[in-house]
């Protein structure tokens, strides 16, 4: 892999992980203030998530 591909797989990466913080953030404090219902919690805390599966998908399997 070279030095620009392993470059932009860091910034996917990185990317990614805030997302998936900034859903959790935005879940808790959300729930916290009783402005959205759980349906909109749910899919806060479900895009996180796929942006978590994402993130293990392209790191692909651990090698050895």
């Amino acid at each position: 892999m070279n030095t620009s591909t392993k470059n932009v797989s860091t910034v996917f990466s990185f990317v990614l992980r805030a997302v998936a913080l900034a859903m959790a953030v935005a879940g808790i404090v959300i729930g916290l203030l009783g402005a959205a219902n759980a349906e909109t919690l749910i899919t806060l805390l479900s895009i996180g998530l796929f942006t978590l599966a994402l993130d293990g998908l392209d790191r692909g399997p651990k090698p050895g």
